[in-house]
């Protein structure tokens, strides 16, 4: 989860709103990392879940599975939102749960 995390915040460097609409390259890559992160966080344990209340498991899972079965109907700017400030947020919390 930490790389695609990662990958999504190299993709959009540099970037804004507007090239994930024109960019077939850039949204494919930015929604696929997104499709990772929402995939392995389907594989996490309920243990881990439990204390770990902070990070909204269930929302990346929906995310995910809204990319994966509605691809031809992707919201450029939901994308756009959750790869600029979501993934951000997610970020350090995956990075302080791997500490601990």
């Amino acid at each position: 989860m930490i790389d695609a995390c990662e990958a999504v915040a190299t993709f959009i460097a540099d970037r804004d709103a507007h090239d994930l609409g024109i960019d077939r390259m850039l949204l494919f890559a930015v929604v696929h990392a997104i499709e990772v992160i929402g995939e392995a966080a389907v594989n996490v344990s309920d243990e881990t879940r439990c204390v770990t209340e902070a990070i909204p498991w269930s929302a990346i899972v929906s995310m995910r599975n809204r990319l994966v079965h509605g691809y031809f109907d992707i919201d450029t700017a939901i994308v756009w939102r959750t790869a600029t400030a979501e993934v951000p947020q997610l970020l350090p919390q995956l990075r302080d749960l791997l500490e601990t």
